[in-house]
């Protein structure tokens, strides 16, 4: 280890070692000695607070004191590193923190809020109040002795609905049970009223002993029948265990029941009403057997209406009819009955996606408050989605608290469950989308084929089809080819039905006749169906194949090698030509050859020597097979040149034959590359559907000529397809070579792709939610795929271009507007755009909007847009009226914001608020005073549901605002409690300036009128002066009034008025006045001029002058001395005698002054006794028999003493409760005095005085008197 570091380690273990070291003194001894010193420091505390208390020693010094040995005594501690009590620096610092706060709350003055706590001068004051009224009770507290407890039997009780609960009837045959609490009686009589629901007239109904026997069975009846149909229910709604939230959640027949095992004492029992009718119940009077008395009715009434009830309304759905189509709406009608306002609950289910709802607060007629009333609410069911769409009405709630359950949610049905939610309660449609029909594998410039003398096989294909709408009902047309119109076998145009089967996603149509067939019309068993495309397919009939051969021989200037067949062929490739050859006198061979274009070439050169025959015999092509052939023959006896081809660029397909694409024009241009040596003539041959032409260009020159071919003019018309051959090339030295290269196949497009927008309506148009994408369905007409250029023309917008790969696929659109279609090309021609169809709408279906309602009285500020209501009291009622568009229900989000006393606004708080109808009713805030702002921030309804749009929120500048100033209600306060010092014949003027102890704090709008009172305790004169105040503070500064007594003043604000007319508020009572002494140099006053005192009574005396005061008295004419820290001086003689005070300084020891005439005698307290000093407990019957409860009294008539009755014990010895009432007799000359009574209770006396004193005597503050 380095050097440096060793160095650091040995100065770190040196500074961590006790400050003793150990072999001197060791640690455990170290740490016994210093936490002895501790202790004994503790001690020493403790005993210098004990003798502060008897000596009245200044505590400051003492504070001081402690503070620094506590202070020394730790930072020793740490000094010395005691192992174990080495404490660190911060943990040392909390100590003495710790230690100084005790300190002062034991010596010193610790400052909690705006009064002073000091432990000393409160045990002092306890120890010179009360430890001689302690030595009083513990050796002489025997002056009030004895209780007299009188019992009887409990007061005949009886309240109706005793748990406050909610009832309500269901079916009119129902009823439900309203349970009466009965206390000590048992009911042979009980009568109440039914007052009808929005009527004055009022029905009374008598029950006997036999109804009452009734009711109970009957109640006793459906609770055992219902444990027997669902004990489980049952156990889950125990009675005892009954409260209110179980009435929410229990079954339907809970109300039948009532309810009979509350936690009952022993002298109550529960009855029931059966109530079958809807009214205001009351219970009149109560019958009691035993006594034949009345029972007190406590008052309490219940109100029963019909239960609430919720169902939708009959329709098309629950007549059968309850299949609709994708896209469609419907509006749904609930009709509710109940006591207005009516909540309801409901959820809606689409293929296992649940969503909840709820209208809330649905208000009634005018007029018909608290009536039963019959409602209906509209409900909305959009089909945008394909499947089952189901609305079950769930929870249905009235005004009175009832609820009830009427669809349940489907996660709570257990998977056994067999009773279904009833139809009234729920509405279930199946969804079904819209097929679609077209033409597969045909379409326009892609014909089908038909042989002569077969069929053609059309296949229809679907599209979205539902097995509930099939089979479909498919409407073709025919259209017979022009050309045909005038032959005798002409087939006339056709329409017809087909039905399309279900389950099958193609469908074939056999047809015999060329033409062009189209589907018009799709409809399925319940939704119509779409045309899709292509919609029109062409039917071509076939020819038979045919070919033209032309037999050469092959010379090549030294004689024939072969025979050259040159074949042109009509018909569908590829062609199959059938021949045979034959050598001299050999059998016959049969050979064929496959040709994929319409011309082809044979060189038949043999290897062998002989006289050759060749003739030709059948022709297949891709329609038919040996078609037999009338060709030529030939007969030989068998013994380099220029040439050509075609050049493919940008031609497709592969093999003899490539194939190109002509859109437009008359002509096509092919490219020919030429070898050999120019200038060379060319031949070349056209092959089109309804001939060969042959075409002679003379004199090419170059290598690569680019030459213009004719299309045919069948083909120029119509389209199709021909082909281009070689045919021949001769040089300049006229040396001839016939041509077999691959030839061009051309493509002719007449009919050009099309685009359009579809609409089965005819109404190119589309109303979505704002923001939502909707798709616009397009029909095009061409090879795939295609590339579309679209516009916005409105709002205008740059043109935008995309690529559709399906006929009848959609355009994607998320912004509102006109779109047109510009341009359409497909996948080998630009094309041509219905102009008729060429524009689609979409508009956004308008938000929901709010305003201010007209009947509002309210004032518009152009300034800040906001409107402005009348100024309100704090505190008073006021609300606005909002109208709102759109579909209900509606919710509204809201600010609410206070104007900040620093500028700007805070806000408040942000409800929301919901509403079924077009208008609500908007409460504003009044319980705080200010300038109170109202922004209405999101508004939703049922097509833009504020939690499915929680980021569209209305544009600052379009929100409703609206405004009000709250005016608060004046009020007025001290500022401190603090009390104030004036001298006698001093004016209430400030005494200084700097100080805060006697301003009074206003609030309210100035000027302000401030009524005040200053009363004189010395000579209880009330002094009442009202003073203008125009600012929000004032030092009280009134020079009229005078101090014309010594002791307390108590200044009182009685009322204070603003320039508003509202009322004042409730002013803090500790704030509402303050205390002013005042006093002469050095005097002392009693409380009162009383001449003769009680052992421990406390004699107050008002100090005049600067505190501290010393007080001396004679007691039996030995001398005393006191310390009066603060006024008013406590005295409390704690045995009989003559007592004198004859002097008083203040301001230590200064300013003494000799007193005379305070002098008092001090008498012995007088003693009380019930039942001579005895508990006794005594039984008695009401009505029968009185108690007499006699009471010994000591002392010195006239005593006037107080007893009271409280209420009983459970048992004897037991504690008596609380006080019922008290009583005060005076005046009493004898030593004994007696009562009788009839009431239950513990009698005993609480208080007793003779001629000169009372027991027990009067707390020393003089506010009330001490309890034993």
């Amino acid at each position: 280890m380095p050097a440096p570091a060793q160095a650091v380690k040995a100065e770190t273990n040196a500074s961590q070692q006790p400050f003793i070291p150990e072999q001197y003194v060791d640690a455990p001894s170290q740490r016994l000695y210093i936490l002895s010193i501790g202790l004994l420091i503790q001690a020493i505390k403790v005993f210098d607070w004990l003798q502060s208390l008897i000596f009245s020693n200044s505590s400051t010094n003492l504070t001081f004191k402690w503070l620094l040995v506590d202070a020394v005594y730790l930072l020793t501690l740490k000094r010395l590193r005691i192992p174990r009590l080495n404490y660190a620096a911060s943990v040392v610092c909390v100590q003495i923190l710790l230690l100084w706060l005790f300190d002062g709350v034991l010596f010193g003055s610790v400052q909690i809020g705006v009064s002073r706590y000091s432990l000393t001068y409160t045990a002092r004051e306890y120890y010179q109040n009360e430890l001689s009224q302690g030595v009083q009770n513990l050796f002489g507290g025997d002056n009030l002795r004895g209780e007299h407890t009188v019992r009887m039997s409990p007061i005949s009780t009886a309240r109706l609905n005793p748990g406050s609960l909610s009832f309500c009837l269901g079916a009119p045959s129902n009823f439900v049970l309203v349970p009466i609490l009965l206390n000590n009686t048992k009911p042979s009589h009980i009568r109440y009223s039914i007052r009808q629901l929005g009527s004055e007239k009022v029905e009374n109904v008598d029950l006997n002993t036999r109804d009452l026997k009734a009711i109970e069975s009957t109640r006793l009846e459906s609770l055992q029948l219902t444990k027997t149909a669902a004990p489980q229910q049952a156990e889950e709604y125990n009675e005892d265990d009954w409260d209110e939230e179980d009435e929410e959640e229990a079954p339907p027949h809970t109300n039948l029941l009532g309810y009979s095992n509350y936690d009952l004492e022993e002298t109550q029992g529960i009855s029931h009403l059966k109530i079958s009718k809807p009214g205001i119940i009351r219970l009149e009077r109560v019958l009691d057997a035993p006594t034949s008395n009345l029972a007190r009715v406590l008052p309490n009434e219940i109100t029963i209406a019909p239960c609430p009830q919720a169902s939708f309304v009959a329709d098309k759905i629950s007549n059968g009819d309850a299949i609709r189509c994708l896209g469609e709406s419907e509006e749904l009608s609930v009709k509710l009955v109940g006591v207005p306002p009516l909540s309801v609950k409901y959820f809606g289910e689409t293929n296992g996606q649940r969503e909840y709802f709820s209208v809330d607060q649905i208000e009634g007629k005018p007029g018909m408050e608290g009536q039963a009333q019959e409602l209906r609410v509209p409900l909305d069911m959009s089909f945008d989605v394909a499947g089952i769409r189901q609305y079950t009405l769930h929870q249905v709630y009235d005004g009175l608290g009832n609820m009830r359950t009427l669809g349940s949610l489907p996660s709570t049905r257990s998977p056994d469950e067999k009773t279904p939610t009833p139809s009234e309660y729920t509405r279930s449609v199946t969804v079904l989308r819209r097929a679609g029909v077209s033409f597969k594998d045909c379409g326009p410039g892609k014909p089908s084929s038909l042989l002569i003398g077969s069929e053609a096989h059309l296949q229809l294909a679907s599209r979205d089809t539902d097995p509930k709408d099939s089979p479909l009902a498919v409407t073709i047309a025919y259209r017979p080819p022009s050309t045909n119109t005038t032959a005798k076998n002409a087939v006339s145009p056709w329409r017809k039905v087909i039905s399309y089967p279900s389950g099958r996603s193609s469908f074939p149509i056999n047809v015999t006749a060329p033409g062009e067939y189209s589907v018009v019309g799709v409809k399925g068993q319940t939704c119509p169906g779409d045309v899709l495309s292509p919609d029109t397919c062409k039917v071509v009939e076939e020819p038979h194949p045919s070919a033209e051969i032309e037999l050469k021989r092959i010379h090549e200037c030294s004689g024939d090698t072969g025979v050259s067949a040159y074949l042109v062929m009509q018909g569908k490739p590829p062609f199959q030509v059938h021949y045979k050859q034959k050598r001299n006198d050999e059998a016959e061979k049969e050979m064929s050859r496959v040709f994929q274009g319409s011309r082809g070439d044979i060189t038949l050169q043999p290897e062998n020597s002989g006289r050759y025959s060749y003739w030709f015999t059948h022709l297949s092509d891709a329609n038919y097979k040996r078609i037999k052939l009338d060709g030529p023959s030939i007969s030989q006896t068998v013994h380099p040149l220029a040439s050509a081809s075609f050049v493919f660029h940008g031609a497709t397909g592969t093999g003899n034959r490539r194939a190109i694409n002509s859109c437009s024009g008359n002509t096509v241009d092919v490219e020919v590359d030429f070898r050999g040596d120019s200038p060379w003539n060319l031949e070349l041959q056209v092959s089109g559907p309804n001939g060969v032409d042959t075409i002679h260009l003379p004199g090419l020159q170059k290598s690569r000529e680019r030459i213009k071919v004719p299309i045919p003019r069948s083909i120029d018309d119509e389209g199709g397809s021909f082909q281009i051959d070689l045919v021949s090339v001769e040089d300049v030295h006229g040396c001839k070579k016939a041509l077999a290269v691959p030839g061009m196949s051309v493509n002719v497009r007449r009919v050009k792709p099309s685009a359009r927008f579809y609409s089965q309506t005819g109404q190119r148009t589309t109303t979505v939610l704002e923001g939502k994408s909707v798709q616009l369905p397009l029909r095009l007409s061409g090879d795939g795929p295609w590339r579309i250029k679209y516009q916005r023309t409105d709002p205008a917008d740059l043109p935008r271009t995309t690529m559709i790969h399906s006929p009848n696929d959609h355009l994607s659109i998320d912004k509102k507007g006109v779109y047109k279609l510009l341009e359409v090309s497909d996948s080998q021609c630009p094309g041509v755009v219905d102009e008729e169809a060429s524009e689609y709408t979409v508009d956004w279906i308008p938000r929901p909007s709010i305003t201010l309602s007209q009947d509002s009285v309210v004032t518009y500020d152009g300034y800040n847009g906001s409107f402005i209501r009348a100024p309100i009291c704090e505190g008073s009622d006021d609300f606005v009226d909002l109208d709102m568009t759109g579909r209900p229900p509606f919710q509204i989000l809201y600010n609410v914001a206070r104007e900040s006393e620093v500028g700007g606004t805070r806000i408040l708080d942000q409800p929301v608020i919901s509403s079924v109808q077009s208008r609500t009713r908007l409460q504003l805030l009044t319980s705080q005073a200010g300038r109170i702002f109202y922004e209405i921030k999101q508004i939703g309804d049922a097509n833009y549901p504020l939690a499915q749009n929680k980021d569209h929120v209305i544009p600052r500048n379009d929100r409703l605002l609206f405004e009000q100033s709250v005016i608060g209600r004046a009020s007025a306060q001290f500022k401190k409690s603090a009390r104030l010092s004036h001298c006698l014949r001093d004016t209430f003027v400030p005494s200084d300036p700097l100080s805060s102890d006697d301003i009074i704090l206003l609030d309210g709008q100035p000027p302000f009128s401030l009524d005040l009172s200053i009363k004189s305790l010395a000579t209880s004169h009330i002094h009442r002066e009202t003073v203008e105040i125009r600012e929000a503070q004032w030092k009280v500064n009134l020079p009229k009034y005078i101090f014309t007594s010594i002791g307390p003043h108590q200044v009182t604000i009685e009322a204070v008025r603003d320039a508003s007319s509202c009322k004042q508020s409730v002013t803090d009572p500790l704030r509402k006045s303050i205390w002013v002494d005042v006093a002469e140099s050095a005097a002392i006053v009693p409380y009162d001029r009383r001449e003769h005192f009680c052992v421990g009574d406390v004699a107050q005396f008002q100090m005049e002058g600067s505190p501290p005061w010393t007080v001396g008295y004679k007691v039996n004419k030995k001398y005393h001395e006191q310390v009066a820290k603060s006024s008013p001086f406590i005295l409390t003689p704690q045995q009989p005698g003559n007592v004198s005070i004859v002097s008083v300084s203040h301001q230590h020891k200064m300013c003494r002054s000799t007193v005379e005439n305070i002098e008092f005698q001090v008498h012995a307290l007088p003693s009380a006794q019930i039942a001579n000093g005895r508990d006794y407990f005594e039984d008695i019957h009401e009505g029968t028999y009185q108690a007499h409860i006699v009471f010994t009294l000591e002392g010195e008539p006239p005593f006037t003493f107080t007893y009271q009755r409280s209420e009983a014990p459970a048992r004897r010895g037991g504690k008596p409760g609380k006080v019922l009432e008290s009583h005060t007799v005076s005046g009493v000359m004898e030593h004994e005095y007696s009562i009788y009574t009839a009431l239950e209770g513990t009698w005993t006396v609480t208080f007793i005085s003779d001629k000169y004193c009372r027991y027990p005597p009067v707390s020393p503050e003089g506010s009330g008197e001490r309890s034993k």
